[in-house]
Formats: C-alpha cells, structure tokens, sequence
C-alpha cells in the first residue's frame, strides 16, 4: 500500500510564498511520475503541477507557471511544491497524488489572505 501525507499549508499573505511537502511511504518515488492539484471551496479540482519520473522538467498549470517549483528528493522520499507569490485565487486544499495506481494524500490546507 503505498501512503501519501502532505504538509506545510497554511495562512499568508498575498506575494508570500509556502513550501508543500509530500511524504511518499510504501513504495520508492524515482520510478513515477507525481502530480499536484488542489480544490478551492465550491470549485472542482484542478491539476497544479506534474513532476515527472523521467526527470523531464515538471508541467504546470498556466495559472500557476513562473510561480511555482515542484521537485522531490528522493533521499527523503518526499515530494515538494514551492509556492512564491502566492495570489487569493491560489487558495484551496492542495493534494499530492501518485496517477499509476491513483494514490492521493489527505491534502494540506493554503490560504491566502490579507
């Protein structure tokens, strides 16, 4: 069974920044590829970002490019979404998920407020 746990949301101001993590367990994260999405309050969820097995540079959301950095280290098996400028729009709970096998974590909760 593989268990994925995100973590690091939280409140802050418009043009902070918030670093995601994501723990992978039950499985090795080099050889798959890892999505992020989120979910804001009465909306459907939309894809944020994808990092890529292969090493292939990570595939953002065009609301999301020039501002967001997803990456992972394997040392750690953890998987991470940094997030600079972060607008109210980006608000939302924020998943990681494995798409081979459809894993998802709990979500970690961003809020982005003045």
């Amino acid at each position: 069974q593989v268990y994925l746990v995100e973590s690091g949301g939280g409140l802050v101001q418009p043009g902070g920044s918030l670093r995601l993590s994501c723990v992978v367990s039950g499985e090795t994260i080099p050889t798959y590829t890892f999505d992020w999405y989120r979910q804001a309050p009465g909306k459907e969820r939309e894809f944020v970002a994808r990092d890529w097995a292969s090493g292939r540079r990570p595939d953002y959301a065009d609301s999301v490019k020039d501002r967001f950095i997803a990456s992972r280290e394997v040392s750690k098996s953890t998987l991470y979404l940094q997030m600079y400028n972060l607008k109210p729009d980006d608000t939302g709970l924020y998943y990681c998920t494995r798409p081979t096998g459809n894993y998802w974590g709990q979500g970690t909760q961003v809020t982005v407020a003045s």
